[in-house]
């Protein structure tokens, strides 16, 4: 009997545990990363918010730190996207996932080279779009995720596309524990993937008093707000959320333009950077002038909470299951905590499972 700890997942990846760490902008760093694939995991280096020099060396530090093989998130819409596509086909990863853009070329030349595409979407339409697209799997992300979320629940989301998509599907969204991962596999996914949670280990290089302010949150300090970039965010409540969501329609677009200025200088991307990413998002069909104005807010705001170490005024994209954590494990131990917890459901239903799972 097949050992439903052990999915495709699994065997695609080249991860030990079917649990993927997921790519959070300036949280998924090589150490996080490291500490995820060397604990049993498959975790995803954020290259999204890197320029695209970066991306080669933060690849070979992860590989500095892990044998195991990980996978690399990029937008498309990102300054120096085609030279980002062009490092991750040289370097080899395993997977990658991406943001909105993606075209048929694109996924055929990372197949045509080895590499899985893994992207992230949060509705059955974008599901059945990725898949038209030729990509290998899926991970669905319910309204409970962090950072922009959709409005459906991971427990009614996650059925839909497993029906909707004959790819392997993973479930995102509220997942903290080996209860979920076992639940998640029962209704049909081949895995869980997690932000929050990974954010909240010892192995992640974010702040510590960053980190201290995630756990002091309450569920109900965990929101969906629409006045960072105009399209709904989970974030965790701060006197920054606080001012913006009183802030006027001319205050938000001062507080966008300082933001923009603010990662200029922070990123080195050139007014030309800005504009062309600003256009390529819009490309899409999906994005509006204000979203477009106001979509400068949040690289900075997340920059002082996650580099600098300022989670009042800066921003914290949150899960809603961060209400729920008060401790910071590494990576191994969450991980083989989760495979123990899901061990135990399955025996509990008596499931057998191979030991060395």
């Amino acid at each position: 009997m097949t050992n439903p700890l052990h999915t495709e997942l699994c065997d695609r990846l080249g991860s030990r545990y079917p649990i993927i760490q997921t790519a959070m902008g300036w949280v998924a760093r090589p150490e996080l990363v490291a500490g995820t694939c060397n604990a049993g995991g498959f975790g995803f280096l954020a290259a999204g918010v890197m320029r695209a020099d970066e991306v080669g060396p933060a690849i070979r530090r992860v590989r500095d730190m892990t044998d195991k093989p990980f996978g690399v998130n990029f937008h498309m819409f990102q300054p120096g996207a085609e030279q980002i596509v062009e490092t991750l086909i040289n370097e080899r990863v395993r997977a990658v996932s991406f943001g909105r853009g993606p075209n048929k070329d694109m996924v055929a030349r990372f197949r045509k080279a080895g590499i899985l595409c893994v992207p992230t979407v949060g509705a059955v339409r974008h599901a059945q779009k990725m898949v038209e697209l030729g990509v290998d799997m899926v991970v669905v992300q319910g309204s409970e995720g962090g950072g922009h979320t959709g409005a459906v629940a991971s427990n009614i989301l996650l059925p839909q596309v497993l029906d909707a998509v004959k790819v392997p599907v993973v479930a995102a969204g509220g997942y903290s524990d080996g209860r979920g991962l076992a639940a998640a596999i029962t209704v049909g996914a081949v895995g869980i993937a997690m932000g929050t949670r990974f954010l909240l280990t010892k192995d992640c290089p974010v702040p510590e008093v960053t980190k201290q302010q995630y756990l002091k949150a309450n569920v109900d300090d965990i929101i969906v707000t629409t006045k960072i970039d105009g399209l709904p965010q989970r974030v965790v409540r701060n006197k920054r959320i606080d001012a913006m969501e009183k802030a006027s329609t001319l205050g938000l677009i001062w507080q966008s333009i300082q933001s923009g200025l603010e990662f200029k200088k922070m990123s080195g991307a050139s007014y030309f950077d800005l504009i062309k990413s600003a256009k390529a998002m819009a490309h899409g069909g999906e994005t509006t002038v204000w979203q477009l104005l106001m979509s400068a807010n949040a690289p900075a705001l997340y920059q002082r909470a996650m580099l600098g170490g300022d989670p009042e005024s800066g921003l914290m994209g949150s899960g809603q299951v961060a209400g729920t954590i008060r401790e910071l494990p590494t990576c191994n131990e969450l991980i083989q905590r989760i495979m123990s917890e899901a061990r135990a459901r399955f025996t509990a239903l008596g499931v057998p499972l191979d030991a060395a799972v």
